[in-house]
């Protein structure tokens, strides 16, 4: 399948409320715009999770960082440039997103990607994606497509056609930093 067919089926699903199944640059995600509150809430009612367990949002520069969070502790872009695996950071008072992302300690998780299906489709969106492990709440995170649960798949409004047959990544590592240069490892 050709990567920007890809890129524009998912994003006229995106545009209209839906939510995708795609591959990232770690495991295989559920996502939809970020910004949209009732789509937000469809991933959280798929995946069985309660809303006090935030997702987080894939971004694809600093630009689109900084649409989101005012201040970024300069010690995020040390950790994101030293970074050899993809990093997931934890950051204080996000905006412009859906209410329902946001951690109840006004937190929310983001990766910087460059994998070029994500970073196409957020190029299109102008928007951060949500991302999401492709399972049930409490089940193991699917290594692979194959591994990924018939009611996930039949959840979703569209089911991105790349990186099928790709297996064996991890999620990403986790950093939580805070505004007065509190840094913590969440997972590694």
């Amino acid at each position: 399948m050709d990567i920007n067919t890809e890129v524009h089926q998912a994003f006229e699903i995106i545009q209209q409320g839906g939510i995708i199944l795609y591959p990232t640059d770690t495991v295989w995600g559920l996502g939809c715009d970020a910004t949209n509150v009732e789509a937000v809430q469809r991933i959280y009612q798929l995946k069985q999770r309660q809303e006090a367990k935030s997702m987080i949002c894939l971004m694809n520069s600093e630009r689109m960082m900084y649409q989101v969070f005012k201040e970024i502790p300069e010690v995020a872009w040390q950790i994101l440039d030293l970074s050899e695996k993809p990093t997931t950071l934890i950051l204080d008072h996000p905006r412009n997103v859906a209410a329902n992302l946001i951690a109840p300690d006004q937190t929310l998780g983001i990766r910087l990607v460059k994998e070029p299906f994500c970073y196409k489709l957020m190029e299109r969106m102008k928007k951060p994606l949500v991302s999401t492990s492709a399972n049930i709440s409490g089940k193991p995170t699917p290594n692979s497509f194959k591994e990924i649960a018939p009611e996930i798949i039949k959840g979703v409004d569209y089911v991105v056609n790349l990186h099928r047959e790709k297996s064996g990544t991890k999620p990403s590592t986790i950093i939580k930093l805070t505004q007065d240069a509190q840094v913590k490892i969440i997972r590694r």
